[in-house]
């Protein structure tokens, strides 16, 4: 690890951040369940929107009004796993960024933020072109398969961080 990011990340860890969460009691625990929670608020929505771009529950409901309900509830899942995340970081930064999993996480991360640009950018603009269509075109089909194979990948590299 370059020493100046190991200094950054030691003053992260030195902050009141990472100290309130070390040795606050039942501070880490906390923070690791609403972690939790924003996850599941996160990926659960999201794989739900990505399985009907894949076709599942086509003839149900229709693409627009499964993003209408579902992607609000991630983005909020987003939100709650961002700010405990960091919070969960800050007590231990240098460790956990010596993690043979964080650079795993790190990527991942960012290709599926890449993904959700790239989806909302590119492809869900056009959807009144294909919203009614047979099948959604291969850009979405594609972009559901990224979505889930890197929010699983995030999900078990955050788990492996503790262990690896």
């Amino acid at each position: 690890m370059p020493e100046w990011l190991e200094q950054i990340l030691r003053e992260l860890q030195g902050s009141p951040l990472g100290d309130a969460v070390r040795t606050t009691p039942f501070m880490y625990a906390t923070l690791e369940s609403l972690h939790i929670l924003g996850i599941a608020l996160l990926v659960g929505p999201a794989f739900a929107f990505d399985l009907r771009l894949l076709g599942v529950g086509r003839r149900l409901v229709p693409v627009t009004k499964a993003a209408r309900y579902l992607l609000p509830v991630s983005h909020l899942g987003l939100a709650i796993t961002v700010l405990t995340g960091i919070s969960l970081f800050s007590a231990q930064a240098v460790g956990v960024a010596g993690s043979g999993a964080a650079p795993w996480k790190l990527g991942l991360l960012l290709v599926a933020g890449l993904n959700v640009l790239i989806f909302h950018r590119g492809v869900y603009p056009r959807v009144d072109e294909w919203a009614e269509a047979a099948r959604t075109p291969i850009p979405a089909r594609v972009s559901a398969v990224v979505s889930m194979t890197t929010w699983t990948g995030v999900i078990f590299a955050g788990r492996f961080l503790a262990y690896v």
